[in-house]
């Protein structure tokens, strides 16, 4: 049997493949996407589970002119392979190579860049409103909304809006039941309901919206998928496919372990078991944040947690497991989650919402009006914080400092090792006076035994990490590491203090130190533009401080996916840079 993936390089290369084709392709698509994740990483089960409707929609449409808009984006490796990126597909998620989401750059194909969730439908409707303006009314519209997408706020916004638009809008909700963890909430029971065959089109939440509603169908099952697509490219309006599908499909790890195999890592290509690594001698930080945690809430029942659909990643789940009524998943829907914990902090709970920081960025009228205004002490706990690797430009935890900076009220930390992390949700655990930030990164770190006895701790104490008399960096996070790494060939010249908490600063400290050094060097992982060394330049500023300021941070760009560690080469935040750095200006001062 001659494979058939090798003479696809686009999508009219499908057109002339009969069915028996198009299903041995969809065969070795899988077997290709598994393959290439094996070896390299990267999001698997959900790609895994939309072959066959892949094939199908460039099967059916006419792709670029028709538009498809993924969501989430790590459903569209194989719309990648079939866009004229199957030779560039091994690069996925590698510097200089294709990303792991949709990018507009990247290919024609790519109708709307897509990293987080629920945006496609907006985005889809507004292409198609454009598109009826222009009179070109055959132009077919397609958002396929997956992985939990369907149950955030933005996307019922937009498909009340589709219901009335009168566009040519088509909406396929990819049905798996699952995010990164199991989906949540009653309408994750209502389509259950659906797809059982216990509620009816007659009483369908869909059609209510003026949609044309139909299924549930098999989304494994070409024939199907293709005869209904052809219906649907042939009508106008608002119109909702319903397909059910198993994400992981086609490795039976990924089916029975869907939340692991989401983004396993490497594995074994054959049998399909993840490789084991060496056990680590450090702990996740995210581990360190749930594990205090439920250690914290067994002690006090006024702890609450929140989380927007990453109990897993956040490690909330440790508590949750434990205290399933005072930790939980609201599913995705940051914007809920923060209004949500700022109502049960209302109440008398020390509510902790674990959230990533490119996430939080989607509540920040909520951050400002229904936290930070009514200064409701809501514990805000930014997992992610910093640069995050392959995931790329869309998940960047790097601009938090700068946004909550601007926001009255919020007090912002930011723990230098897992030690620290573990005092200040301890410190917090009964914070009844204002909100608080506490930002840290992913990834372990860099302390075996973490788990001290709890202590109270000054967060606006400047900590006097090591000695010198010419020049002092003032250094926020777990950078601290790399900057103590660095300096490691000098003695005497360099001083490094640790900023616990970046706001509110201890600006009568910070004067006394100015009027010490020649040279201050501001260190973050964090934007520059608006991030902490900018607080400091107002300090110096405002009160004409005679002493030359340096900021080192994220530049002024959007960090494409790459390696963390090639990620602080490209904004000079590595230990051999600062070290040349450092060397540079310490020859200077001498």
């Amino acid at each position: 049997m001659n494979a058939i993936l090798p003479t696809i390089a686009f999508p009219a290369d499908l057109k002339s493949k009969n069915l028996d084709q198009l299903t041995q392709l969809a065969t070795e698509i899988r077997r290709f996407i598994i393959d290439v994740v094996s070896v390299n990483g990267g999001h698997l089960g959900a790609s895994l589970g939309v072959v066959e409707l892949t094939i199908a929609l460039h099967y059916v449409f006419d792709t670029p002119i028709d538009k498809l808009v993924w969501d989430v984006g790590h459903q569209a490796y194989v719309h990648k392979i079939l866009t004229g990126r199957k030779d560039a597909f091994v690069t996925n998620r590698q510097q200089n190579g294709i990303s792991g989401f949709p990018k507009i750059s990247e290919s024609e194909f790519d109708a709307f860049g897509v990293g987080h969730s629920s945006t496609s439908i907006s985005a889809a409707l507004g292409m198609a409103i454009a598109s009826k303006l222009k009179g070109e009314t055959q132009t077919q519209h397609v958002a396929i909304i997956g992985d939990a997408s369907i149950a955030s706020g933005m996307a019922f916004e937009a498909m009340n809006h589709a219901g009335v638009a009168n566009a040519n809008l088509i909406v396929i909700l990819n049905d798996n039941a699952i995010g990164i963890d199991p989906s949540v909430g009653a309408l994750k029971s209502y389509l259950m309901q659906v797809k059982q065959g216990k509620k009816t089109n007659t009483n369908n939440i869909i059609k209510a919206l003026n949609f044309k509603y139909a299924g549930p169908i098999d989304g494994h099952d070409l024939k199907v998928l293709i005869a209904q697509l052809q219906k649907l490219k042939a009508k106008n309006g608002p119109q909702f496919l319903h397909i059910v599908t198993t994400k992981g499909k086609g490795l039976k790890q990924a089916e029975e372990n869907q939340v692991l195999y989401h983004a396993p890592g490497k594995f074994d290509k054959i049998t399909g078991d993840i490789l084991i690594k060496n056990t680590p001698k450090f702990t996740k930080y995210q581990d360190v944040f749930g594990l205090t945690m439920l250690e914290l809430a067994k002690q006090n029942p006024n702890i609450f947690a929140i989380t927007p659909a990453m109990p897993t990643g956040s490690s909330l789940k440790y508590m949750m497991d434990v205290y399933p009524e005072r930790a939980i998943d609201v599913g995705i829907a940051e914007q809920h989650a923060v209004t949500l914990a700022a109502g049960i902090a209302l109440n008398g709970f020390t509510v902790f919402c674990a959230i990533y920081s490119t996430f939080l960025q989607r509540a920040y009228d909520q951050l400002i009006h229904d936290v930070a205004l009514q200064n409701i002490p809501v514990v805000f706990c930014i997992d992610r914080a910093g640069l995050v690797g392959e995931d790329g430009a869309t998940h960047q935890g790097v601009f938090d400092i700068a946004y909550l900076q601007a926001i009255p009220n919020i007090k912002i930390l930011a723990p230098k090792n897992a030690i620290e992390l573990r005092q200040v949700l301890f410190n917090l655990q009964n914070n009844h006076s204002q909100p608080v930030a506490v930002r840290y990164p992913r990834g372990y770190s860099n302390i075996e035994n973490w788990q001290v006895p709890f202590e109270l701790v000054d967060f606006s104490k400047i900590q006097s990490i090591k000695k010198g008399n010419k020049i002092a960096v003032f250094s926020t996070g777990t950078i601290l590491e790399t900057v103590l790494q660095a300096l490691l060939f000098d003695n005497e010249v360099v001083s490094v203090y640790h900023f616990l908490q970046i706001k509110p600063l201890n600006e009568s400290a910070i004067l006394k130190l100015l009027s010490t050094y020649k040279t201050i060097i501001t260190v973050e992982e964090g934007v520059v533009n608006g991030g902490f060394g900018s607080l400091i330049n107002h300090i110096v500023l405002n009160n004409n401080c005679k002493v030359k300021v340096i900021n080192w941070g994220v530049p002024d760009t959007f960090i494409e996916h790459a390696t963390v560690e090639q990620q602080y080469q490209q904004c000079g935040l590595d230990f051999l840079s600062m070290q040349k750095e450092f060397k540079k200006l310490v020859n200077e001062s001498l």
